[in-house]
């Protein structure tokens, strides 16, 4: 019996997702007690040939593929929690690998907590070419989005949510919640994400608690094209456009444009306190996300 589903979305990154369903492939789980179905969302490339050619070399895992024409990963995430044939479903990105773990780690959390509805695991940045020296832990934030708050399961702390290639639920609990709104998350390369913070607010607003396991860990493959100057500031640039977007549709943009101020207060005063080289990487993505949140889109 299928008791967990893995559902990982894909776009155009045909050897990024074999690399992820390399790791996919080692749980440590019986074979018959899970299954991962990968979403292809208007691929163009090879992904459905070297899918198949990989699916054919691991008989044994219940790996299938669906396409999905709804633009973006948004309708590829709804496809998955549609296509899922066991009640709990995790999701993971096609940028990354999971420890053998993973499944396990969100099986038994769900089942010695039977109210849970929403989880999120661990998140370790991975550099092929090396770390940065101009990175700190703020400009690494919107870059990798690493997360690790110790050992043991607890509640997520106040103002972070799961990574949306690190996150599980049950899918029992989700009706009423409508799913991941279509209007955001990245479409065809483009960086306007948000969906994931979207639906974890609607979440909590319905009075879930996310809840943090550490025995699910996932591993943030960063490669150097997103390392560089310019892809920087279109990512905070659209960082801030996906915060405008769900201020707006939570009716809460005054207060976002008052934090957004009192977060520039609290960047000059850490800037202070940085070399000037990471203390210019931080303005610059303070400066981009503010232009993206300041700047209304047209329709």
């Amino acid at each position: 019996m299928i008791r967990i589903s893995l559902v990982i979305p894909t776009h155009n990154r045909a050897a990024q997702l074999v690399a992820a369903l390399e790791s996919v492939v080692r749980q440590d789980l019986p074979r018959d007690e899970w299954e991962c179905v990968v979403v292809s969302n208007n691929s163009t490339d090879d992904t459905e040939a070297r899918f198949a050619a990989f699916a054919a070399a691991h008989p044994g895992c219940g790996l299938r593929l669906v396409a999905e024409e709804g633009p973006g990963v948004s309708y590829a995430r709804n496809r998955g929690l549609r296509e899922a044939q066991a009640p709990l479903v995790a999701f993971i990105d096609d940028d990354e690998r999971v420890n053998e773990g993973f499944l396990r780690a969100y099986l038994e959390f769900f089942e010695t907590r039977p109210g849970a509805v929403v989880a999120g695991g661990r998140i370790v940045a991975e550099y092929p070419a090396g770390r940065p020296a101009w990175m700190s832990k703020y400009v690494e934030m919107p870059i990798a989005n690493p997360m690790a708050f110790g050992e043991r399961v607890r509640p997520f702390p106040a103002g972070r949510v799961p990574g949306g290639g690190n996150m599980a639920f049950r899918r029992a609990g989700l009706a009423g919640y409508g799913g991941f709104d279509p209007t955001l998350g990245r479409v065809n390369g483009e960086l306007i994400g948000g969906e994931e913070n979207d639906f974890f607010e609607r979440l909590l607003l319905g009075g879930e608690t996310i809840w943090y396991v550490p025995g699910a860990v996932m591993w943030h493959i960063i490669p150097p094209a997103k390392l560089t100057g310019a892809y920087f500031r279109r990512l905070s640039y659209n960082v801030g456009v996906s915060q405008r977007l769900r201020a707006e549709i939570h009716r809460r943009l005054p207060k976002t444009f008052v934090l957004e101020i009192a977060k520039w207060a609290a960047t000059l005063v850490l800037c202070c306190t940085m070399p000037p080289r990471k203390s210019r990487w931080l303005l610059r993505m303070r400066l981009e996300i503010s232009r993206g949140l300041f700047t209304k889109i047209k329709n």
